[in-house]
């Protein structure tokens, strides 16, 4: 009964979480542009979405903005974690509560406060200042998932390294590096999906005449969503879902590359 009662229980969060997901994947296919009402199997969706010149200019800068913003963010983030994970105890857990300010402070707040910040700096608003945005609030992401692969590593085999005559600079690459790797895919994916998806601080940091995909979904509410928007939705969602499949496919073949490359310092 135990058992029966935890399955169930699964079954009902996971139908939770997906069951919007489906029905928009479902829309996305939907000849008649009601929601109420099935009009048939179509494509056209699809179709239309790659000649919306609109869509597609909110798409590629939504893209630009979280891939810019990913990478810088996972640029600084990771230096900032293997700082903090060599600072002392005391030091440590000051800077640790800070970088956890803005993961629970409300983004309307921390999107107020950039919004004040750009201006007191006489920034015009548009591209940059959204980019700068999306950089810190990403930063402590990628903080928080480096610093648990940082912990995990084993500081011998760096100091090892350096001992048999590698260079900082090199043991880094060849040691640290592969063993934190995950950490920092993760910080990244996580920094992409937050950037794609955030909507609240893009819509008070950005410029007249640059949209992303949460601001255009949001102008597009009061006159009625176009169903092109359902066939995007699907389509990030199916690239999502691979690209997880693809990060998660061969754990064990990474854990033998960063084995290989200590093997190969050390010797």
């Amino acid at each position: 009964m135990r058992k029966l009662l935890h399955r169930t229980y699964i079954f009902l969060i996971i139908v939770f979480l997906y069951a919007p997901i489906a029905t928009l994947i479902v829309l996305s296919f939907n000849a008649s542009k009601t929601r109420a009402k099935w009009g048939g199997f179509t494509l056209k969706w699809y179709q239309s979405l790659f000649h919306n010149e609109v869509i597609l200019e909110a798409l590629s800068t939504t893209l630009l903005i979280a891939l810019l913003s990913a990478l810088t963010a996972t640029f600084i983030g990771t230096i900032a974690a293997i700082a903090i994970n060599g600072m002392k105890k005391r030091n440590r857990a000051f800077l640790m509560a800070v970088t956890n300010i803005p993961m629970l402070n409300a983004e309307i707040v921390t999107g107020i406060s950039l919004m004040l910040l750009f201006i007191s700096m006489g920034m015009r608003f548009g591209f940059t200042t959204v980019l700068l945005a999306h950089i810190t609030f990403n930063i402590p992401y990628v903080i928080l998932s480096v610093l648990p692969r940082l912990k995990q590593m084993n500081p011998s085999t760096y100091e090892a390294a350096l001992d048999l005559g590698a260079s900082p600079f090199y043991a880094f690459f060849k040691v640290i590096l592969p063993d934190i790797f995950p950490g920092v895919l993760s910080g990244f994916l996580m920094a992409f999906t937050m950037s794609l998806d955030d909507f609240i601080i893009t819509h008070f940091t950005k410029g007249p005449g640059l949209d992303t995909l949460s601001t255009k979904i949001y102008t597009e509410v009061k006159k009625g969503i176009k169903p092109e928007m359902y066939s995007l939705s699907a389509l990030i969602f199916v690239t999502v879902l691979i690209l997880l499949l693809l990060v998660n496919r061969t754990p064990k073949d990474r854990k033998n590359i960063t084995l290989s490359r200590q093997e190969e310092v050390l010797q």
